[in-house]
């Protein structure tokens, strides 16, 4: 048959692939994730920030002091900042929606003839309880694709970021500054001077993704998912030195002081392949019944993507979750309650809930609608920095982001359509759009793929 040729060419595929590097990129020497980095970078060097013109061009040591003022390793706050962008990235990458365990019908074998359990294909990006009965298989192939939009709402090619300048204090620096205090953010009054960077980054993702259930029980199911992912990542940003008065410049990209140059711009392109990461996953039928079911569910993510390459998430996760689901004349309601473990420094934990229900609304076609939510536990891991007060000459603000420190709460609606074409074969569309603001997101999550049961 045509469809065993296909699950033993993606067989084959996978086992390469397991044999095959972690990631092939688009330049072996650079992962994406610094390539997010160099958007920071206006000169010779690898410090983000380091103004290569700045200070007194007679004066090795004024050149050094002066072009230092605004990098992460001197002003903590610039650094925060820049980690923020690209943690948000590296950490958003990995959390594409896994699939169901189970689809088309469910069998459960009562003296040794199947008895089906449900009438429709089941869910997509939620769980229903019933299991896929023993020594029942699920192979299928899936493919995602979507381009990151907007991060807690902002538009991702119009990031604003300000970055401020060190708060010096040297010897002889009160007296040199008409006896000010130099502990004073402002004084000398170079400490005013600000960066004003624009960031347009545009960063797509395609997941294929191989997956597999097995029926070990009655009511044990167990899984493993392995996506494959491609990532590209094009960037551009446009930074704009704010000098603060007087008829000369101490900071600059290249030029003089009487003639700097205080603008700058670098572009960024760059592409990686490999595999993502890989999930086991087993179901527990706990109680079956004509009116509801209900099931546990854990599944572990493993650091198997190359972070570095925006190809995973780069720590260990695992959920574990209650599901339960209904039936309703012709309409499987479900409802899926659980917590999602996150081992990464920058990743936090989340409450799962996600609640809708499916329906065969013709002959061998499935109408699955979900709201989807994973609800951030505890404040934000992902910080961003505290607005900067100058004190002097005057009182002054900075706020050094468009980005608002709000909860990275996801919310989305998946609506799609199961379409069983024989009795072992089932075509999967779906869209994932999403409902809040929260995060880094996609406007839409595209999903199609084919499953093959025996």
């Amino acid at each position: 048959m045509p469809i065993e040729v296909a699950v033993r060419r993606n067989a084959f595929l996978l086992a390469l692939l397991l044999c095959a590097p972690a990631s092939i990129r688009a330049q072996q020497d650079q992962g994406l994730r610094s390539k997010v980095s160099q958007l920071f970078i206006f000169g010779s060097g690898s410090d983000p920030l380091f103004l290569t013109g700045s200070g007194d061009p007679n004066n090795a040591a004024s050149l050094r002091a002066h072009g230092a003022h605004f990098i992460p390793s001197a002003n903590a706050q610039n650094g925060s900042l820049i980690g923020f962008l690209i943690d948000a990235i590296g950490g958003s990458v990995a959390n594409v929606p896994i699939g169901a365990t189970s689809g088309s019908e469910t069998f459960q074998f009562v003296n040794g003839v199947p008895v089906r359990t449900s009438t429709s294909a089941g869910p997509i990006f939620a769980e229903r309880a019933q299991t896929m009965g023993r020594g029942r298989s699920l192979v299928g192939v899936g493919r995602s694709s979507f381009n990151f939009r907007s991060l807690r709402g902002v538009p991702m090619d119009n990031v604003q970021l300000t970055f401020t300048h060190e708060n010096v204090n040297f010897d002889g620096c009160a007296a040199a500054n008409n006896g000010q205090d130099c502990a004073l953010m402002g004084v000398p009054e170079r400490e005013n001077d600000i960066i004003n960077l624009s960031l347009n980054l545009d960063l797509s993702v395609e997941v294929t993704t191989l997956y597999a259930t097995y029926g070990l029980f009655d009511k044990v199911d167990v899984g493993v998912v392995l996506p494959l992912v491609n990532t590209h990542l094009r960037g551009q940003s446009n930074a704009q030195i704010v000098p603060f008065g007087g008829t000369t410049a101490l900071h600059y990209f290249a030029g003089t002081p009487t003639n700097p140059v205080l603008q700058a711009s670098r572009d960024v392109n760059g592409s990686a392949f490999g595999i993502g990461d890989v999930a086991l996953r087993t179901k527990i039928l706990v109680r079956e019944s004509p009116g509801a079911s209900l099931a546990l569910l854990a599944d572990a993510r493993f650091p198997t993507g190359d972070d570095a390459d925006l190809l995973g998430a780069g720590n260990f996760a695992a959920r574990g979750m209650a599901i339960l689901s209904g039936r309703v004349g012709d309409i499987s309601p479900h409802a899926n309650v659980g917590y999602l473990y996150r081992a990464g420094a920058t990743q936090n934990d989340a409450v799962l809930a996600t609640g809708g229900f499916d329906d065969e609304i013709a002959h061998g076609v499935t109408l699955a609608v979900d709201l989807v939510s994973e609800l951030q536990v505890g404040h934000s891991k992902l910080t961003l920095p505290a607005p900067v007060e100058i004190q002097a000459p005057f009182h002054r603000t900075i706020t050094p982001t468009t980005i608002p420190n709000i909860r990275d709460d996801i919310v989305s609606g998946s609506f799609g359509f199961k379409f069983t074409t024989s009795k072992s074969v089932t075509i999967v569309t779906n869209a994932l759009v999403p409902l809040n603001s929260g995060g880094l997101r996609s406007n839409l999550i595209l999903t199609g793929a084919i499953e093959y049961i025996f």
